[in-house]
């Protein structure tokens, strides 16, 4: 194919995409559109991982799909212009000279994330062209090139952790020719030479909000990043032009990767288990809450800590890993089966009542000016109200 060719067939896709984003209201802000159209995916994408394995496989088998070669090529597109995540590094490896095809081993270390999320968390934090913006976890640079693309040449800049993977990113993005900077360091720190930001994206999910990232924002400036729990939540944390901070806590059907040494919960290592013995029987006035009731869940990952749902689960399944203690709720029959030291159900009708006299909160406000690295979280004031810590 012709270089004319493969650019008008890259093109094409990106058009589909951008339609597909704006015929479901995904995407709204006409200058993030505009950025969508123009950067070139393919460019920062030129690889990705297509899992094989079957959910809880150890060791996992891959197939890596080379974008230059004829037989992954229409696959490859198909994927990186997809609403999926594009898998791209394992285990921090080098990334220069990928081999095409099986692979077996290793663990997912840096991936692209889904686009809806990627223009869900631009468009709230607000792009603008002169706006000075800060990627913290880039990853192979795809929301870095869209802001950049956006605020403009110079403006842009990630840290990112994994050495290969800021090579990767500064050699694409330097292609793209968009003036997006990428340098190697602790995402936790920031970027302390380019201070303050208008605008600070985290593309990791950390437990509580780093001092770095408060510091470096901007009066006006706007800060968004994911909390980590078994239940995600995005963060928003705002400086008025008089310095002072505001930071509201809401739940979220999904957040990004966590940020390293973060102890990710997991139900697989249960899964056969409880299929064999899901528990003791016993009624119960708590019917299974709507995957989107995300204040409820939200504050379940943090007043009742250490549990984690197995969404591959027929029926919906909540395990303590770490107490071996489960519980599997009934087909809409008023009872719940429940195993282990732990009443996880128990814990969960609990803080439903709690969540209920609290007023069904779905948003929530969190105190980042204690100097002790402890930040409050409350669902309002008054007796009833949902308090917890992040610590």
């Amino acid at each position: 194919m012709s270089p004319d060719l493969r650019l008008a067939a890259t093109g094409g896709r990106r058009a589909a995409m951008v339609d597909r984003l704006t015929s479901s209201e995904a995407l709204t802000d006409p200058l993030l559109r505009d950025a969508l159209l123009r950067v070139p995916r393919e460019v920062l994408l030129p690889h990705a991982y297509v899992r094989v394995s079957g959910p809880g496989a150890d060791p996992i088998d891959w197939r890596l799909l080379d974008g230059s070669h004829p037989d992954d090529r229409e696959e490859w597109l198909d994927l990186i212009h997809s609403d999926d995540s594009i898998l791209l590094q394992r285990d921090g490896e080098r990334l220069g000279s990928l081999g095409r095809g099986p692979v077996t081993g290793g663990h997912m270390t840096s991936m692209s994330t889904f686009t809806p999320a990627t223009v869900e968390a631009l468009q709230e934090l607000g792009l603008a062209p002169g706006r000075r913006y800060l990627e913290l976890g880039p990853g192979p640079g795809v929301s870095l090139a869209l802001a950049a693309t956006v605020t403009g040449s110079g403006l842009a800049v990630g840290v990112e952790r994994d050495g290969p993977m800021a090579a990767f990113a500064r050699r694409n993005l330097d292609r793209l020719g968009v003036g997006a900077k990428v340098v190697e360091g602790d995402a936790l720190a920031g970027h302390e030479h380019r201070a303050p930001y208008d605008l600070i994206h985290s593309g990791i999910g950390v437990p509580c909000v780093p001092p770095a990232w408060v510091e470096q924002l901007a009066s006006g400036g706007r800060l968004l990043t994911t909390r980590t729990p078994s239940w995600p939540g995005r963060l928003l944390v705002t400086r008025a032009d008089s310095g002072r901070i505001e930071a509201v806590l809401r739940g979220r059907p999904r957040g990004y990767r966590p940020m390293l040494g973060y102890a990710w919960l997991s139900a697989l290592g249960h899964r056969a288990r409880i299929e064999a013995d899901p528990g003791t029987v016993r009624p119960t006035r708590l019917a299974p809450l709507a995957d989107d009731a995300y204040g409820f869940w939200l504050a379940a990952a943090h007043l009742a800590p250490g549990l984690v749902r197995d969404f591959q689960a027929r029926t919906m399944t909540i395990v303590a890993p770490e107490d071996d203690s489960w519980a599997v709720a009934g087909p809409g029959d008023g009872t719940v089966r429940v195993h282990g030291r732990r009443d996880v159900w128990a814990e969960l009708e609990t803080v439903h009542a709690l969540w209920v006299r609290a007023g069904h909160p779905e948003t929530y406000r969190v105190d980042l000016s204690d100097g002790t690295g402890t930040q409050a979280v409350t669902s309002g004031t008054g007796p009833t109200a949902l308090h917890w810590s992040l610590q």
